[in-house]
């Protein structure tokens, strides 16, 4: 029997009596491909987010939690700001994760010891850890440190990218790979969703002919921002500080 990680399970919000009123299984399911119809501009972000991790992340329910950061400080007036780096992570190549990968950052960043960085501001910011939990504050290297390395990329049009069997997030990512398709126009990305080529576009409308009783309006009917197909079982609690489940559905949806 697979063992499931409680607190993993519990931090996707999979809320076992929505998802029964769906018919879809309570536990995550490993394994399938996520299929996701992209506008040019969120292509390079759901590429971004999927290859690579941030210092920090917001978790779908709002709260701050650290990704390769584990713990942060910062003196007095918040201008100055230490970092402890997660240990035992490597980016895909192969290369150890260390305080010198941080040092693209824009701002003024030291390497105090291996796993440690400071970051010093031109002016306070207290807000400073959920800045770099947000899109392009990524952690680059020649390859990337997230769940998913890239199998295949096309600059701008389509990406693959397959789940890493040894990683430190062991309590997430469902999917054994996920490729990304760029559409410029809406209707065509809400087409492939409608025709079942795609399970999810960022598209804030049905198309014409698609069955409405077929997909999910999220991250709620009110204000979407993407269409997914029931194929998909999409969390009780999905981010909404940016699209695609703040960027993360490849770690936190599965096939249903």
């Amino acid at each position: 029997m697979t063992r499931i990680d409680r607190r993993a399970l519990f931090a996707s919000g999979a809320a076992a009596a929505l998802l029964a009123a769906t018919g879809a299984s309570a536990l995550p399911q490993r394994g399938g491909r996520l299929r996701a119809a992209l506008s040019p501009e969120l292509f390079e972000r759901a590429v971004a987010a999927t290859v690579y991790d941030n210092l920090t992340e917001i978790a779908a329910d709002g709260t701050l939690r650290g990704e390769l950061a584990t713990d942060w400080s910062s003196d007095a007036d918040a201008r100055v700001w230490r970092f402890k780096l997660r240990e035992g992570v490597t980016f895909h190549d192969g290369t150890p994760f260390d305080a010198s990968a941080v040092a693209h950052l824009m701002w003024d960043v030291e390497a105090l010891d291996a796993l440690t960085v400071q970051i010093t501001l031109d002016a306070p910011n207290p807000s400073l850890p959920y800045l770099l939990a947000q899109p392009g504050f990524e952690i680059c290297g020649a390859t990337g440190t997230g769940l998913y390395e890239v199998q295949k990329l096309d600059e701008g049009r389509h990406f693959i990218g397959t789940r890493l069997a040894d990683h430190w997030k062991q309590g997430a990512g469902w999917f054994d790979s996920v490729e990304f398709v760029q559409f410029s126009a809406d209707h065509v990305r809400g087409e492939a969703l409608r025709d079942g080529l795609v399970d999810v576009a960022d598209v804030i409308a049905l198309d014409d002919y698609a069955d409405p009783r077929d997909f999910q309006t999220l991250p709620n009917a009110h204000a979407p921002t993407h269409i997914a197909s029931r194929s998909v079982t999409v969390p009780v609690t999905v981010g909404k500080s940016w699209p695609l489940d703040n960027l993360r559905m490849s770690e936190r949806w599965w096939m249903a």
